[in-house]
């Protein structure tokens, strides 16, 4: 039971403010050299490299590229880890990302990204090889109008994801809402309001709770999007809602026995701006719940309902986005446990290479009743800012530097201080 597993964790932590370990510190010095560094003598081999991982017929017919993502990452933590990072002391992470594009004739593409790492969230496991994603896609016009894809992908809902990797994201973790696990579980059904606020008294327990959305959320199923002049459209039906853990995304996973139906419409006025609004609707919890629910219900009975609007806005230097999430869990023998999570993001291009990016970040929750009459908020309200410096060396390296704040309102925090390294090799 979910109870026993709490009651195993040790939440005997030690502060760690007066010193960084030294694996963390070797990280640091990487990231320094490197910026100090104003030749990077492996760019000419790595150009090279990357013009060899390309395959194709004579014809152009059949065409397929190999491009690789490496990160070497470092954390410092000061108290419990904060979002979903696993360790619970600093620590390094590492992460080889393989991503195989391949277009047969105008028509079909297909993609597979392999990983070797960590577990999907640093830190989750020592080592662990996977598919992350493979899919299928046929465009059955010559132009973007309509798509076709079935496999194993990345959520249409909302705006991060599009940016989500370590090459595109101007942070090194996620924004709040993508992230932080709230007290709702996919396996374990609280058998009262009170055993469910009870919750709010421990660290987070990774391996069971869930946040509003979960990265990018690699779930199994199929898609239909495209583009028609200025919009945008996307819909999709996976096995698996946008919170679920990342085990719950492969496709033996429940078989769509309870699917999630989620949507995305886009708007772009004008090159600078893109608005999206997003709509997500399925059945958080997983089989293991199933004997746990109230007598006659069973898991499609318990809902995680999503509404989510982004924005992004380009111009010169600046880059601006935003995300606004209002979402409920249907929650067992509890009812309907509401929140609403944003943040704001910024990236400024300081010279061609060098730039900053903050993040402000903020998590918001509703109340239920607590069974003695009264009501009380279900989770402790949080915010977070993200500051972060990243430099490009070439199309190939970057590094990032970042120093993450938040806070929860309560007298248990989870990680208020977080530093952390990033250097990417991209070929």
């Amino acid at each position: 039971m979910a109870g026993d597993r709490r009651a195993r964790k040790d939440t005997n932590y030690t502060n760690l403010p007066e010193f960084v370990s030294i694996r963390v510190i070797r990280v640091f010095s990487l990231f320094a050299v490197i910026l100090l560094s104003n030749h990077c003598p492996a760019q000419p081999f790595l150009d090279n490299l990357q013009d060899n991982l390309k395959l194709q017929t004579k014809d152009g017919f059949i065409r397929s590229d190999l491009t690789v993502l490496l990160d070497l990452e470092g954390y410092y933590v000061d108290q419990r880890p904060p979002g979903l990072l696993y360790e619970d002391e600093s620590f390094i992470n590492y992460r080889a990302s393989f991503f195989i594009d391949a277009h047969i004739g105008p028509h079909f593409y297909s993609l597979i990204q392999a990983r070797v790492d960590r577990g999907f969230d640093p830190g989750s496991q020592d080592l662990d090889a996977r598919l992350d994603e493979y899919l299928l896609r046929w465009t059955p016009t010559d132009d973007s109008r309509l798509n076709i894809q079935f496999g194993k992908f990345a959520t249409a809902v909302g705006g991060w994801v599009q940016r989500h990797d370590s090459w595109q994201n101007p942070l090194i973790t996620a924004p709040l809402p993508y992230e932080n696990p709230t007290i709702v579980s996919y396996d374990d059904v609280p058998t009262s309001p009170a055993d469910f606020l009870y919750r709010r008294s421990y660290p987070d327990d990774k391996d069971s709770w869930i946040p509003v959305i979960w990265g990018p959320v690699y779930a199994t199923g199929g898609s239909i999007f495209g583009s028609i002049g200025k919009m945008d459209y996307a819909f999709e039906v996976k096995n698996a809602a946008i919170s679920s853990h990342p085990d719950a995304w492969d496709v033996d996973q429940n078989y769509w026995r309870y699917p999630t139906f989620s949507a995305r419409i886009g708007f772009r006025p004008s090159p600078a701006w893109n608005h999206g609004l997003s709509f997500s609707d399925g059945a958080y919890m997983t089989h293991d719940a199933a004997a746990q629910l109230p007598a006659g219900k069973n898991i499609g009975d318990y809902r995680q309902l999503t509404l989510d609007y982004d924005v992004s806005y380009a111009f010169r230097k600046w880059e601006l986005w935003a995300e606004l999430f209002l979402n409920r869990f249907q929650v067992p023998n509890v009812g309907d446990a509401d929140l609403g999570a944003y943040y704001i993001e910024a990236k400024y291009k300081i010279t061609a290479g060098l730039y900053a990016a903050a993040r402000w970040n903020q998590e918001i929750f509703g109340t239920v009743h607590d069974g003695s009459g009264g009501w009380e908020a279900w989770d402790h309200d949080m915010f977070r800012a993200d500051a972060a410096l990243g430099y490009r060396f070439t199309r190939h390296l970057q590094t990032k530097l970042q120093y993450s704040f938040g806070h929860r309102n309560g007298s248990l925090q989870q990680g208020e201080q977080l530093v952390a390294a990033q250097v990417t090799a991209k070929f």
